[in-house]
C-alpha cells in the first residue's frame, strides 16, 4: 500500500510539472521583468500565506542572493500582527504594498485556492496604481478571484495544497535560475 501511495502521488506531481508552451512563455515574460527590476534598481515584492509564505521567503533569499535581483517579503510576525491589527487581516498586504512599494517595482502574489482576501485587495490596489505587473500563483479552481486579476497568472490544475505548492516552489526557483548573476 505505501509504495503505491508514493508511486501515485509522485506520478501526478510529475504531471503538473509538466508546463505548455503557455506557461513557458509567461516565464519568459517575467524573466524579462525581473531583468528590468534589476536594471532600474526596483525591487520584487513577494507574499504568500502559511506554506505559500514559506516559498515566497525562500524565492526572496534565492533571488536576492543568487540572481542579485533585490527582493523582499514581510514575513515578520511585528509587521504581520500590527497591520492586521490595525487595517484587518484582508488588507495587511495591500498596505505593505502601499508604505514599501514604488513605481516599477515587481509585485508577486500567491495564494494555493486564490481566494486569500489578503491577496485580492493587494492585486487590486497594486494593479490600480500601476507598479508593475502583478504576477499570480494560485491553483484549485481555474477561474479563481486572484488569477482573474493579475496580469501574468501560473495556475496549477490541482486542489491539493501540497501538489499546488510543490508546483509554485518549482516555477519561482526557475526563474532564480534563469536569472542567476554568474560569478
Amino acid at each position: 500500500m505505501s509504495k503505491n501511495f508514493f508511486e501515485n502521488y509522485f506520478s501526478k506531481q510529475i504531471k503538473l510539472f509538466k508546463f505548455d508552451k503557455y506557461v513557458i512563455n509567461d516565464l519568459l515574460k517575467v524573466k524579462k521583468y525581473l531583468k528590468l527590476v534589476k536594471k532600474n534598481k526596483n525591487k520584487v515584492i513577494i507574499f504568500g500565506n502559511g506554506g505559500s509564505a514559506a516559498i515566497a521567503n525562500h524565492f526572496s533569499v534565492d533571488l536576492t542572493k543568487i540572481s542579485k535581483i533585490r527582493c523582499v517579503n514581510f514575513n515578520e510576525s511585528s509587521l504581520l500582527t500590527c497591520f492586521s491589527n490595525d487595517y484587518g487581516y484582508e488588507n495587511w498586504v495591500k498596505k505593505a504594498i502601499e508604505f514599501h512599494a514604488k513605481k516599477g517595482d515587481l509585485i508577486i502574489l500567491i495564494s494555493s485556492s486564490g481566494k486569500s482576501k489578503n491577496m485580492i485587495n493587494a492585486c487590486k490596489f497594486a494593479k490600480k496604481k500601476k507598479y508593475f505587473p502583478v504576477i499570480t500563483l494560485t491553483g484549485f479552481k481555474e477561474n479563481n478571484q486572484l488569477r482573474k486579476l493579475g496580469n501574468i497568472n501560473f495556475w496549477i490544475n490541482s486542489k491539493k495544497f501540497n501538489f499546488v505548492e510543490n508546483s509554485h516552489q518549482l516555477l519561482l526557483l526557475s526563474l532564480v535560475d534563469a536569472t542567476e548573476n554568474k560569478r
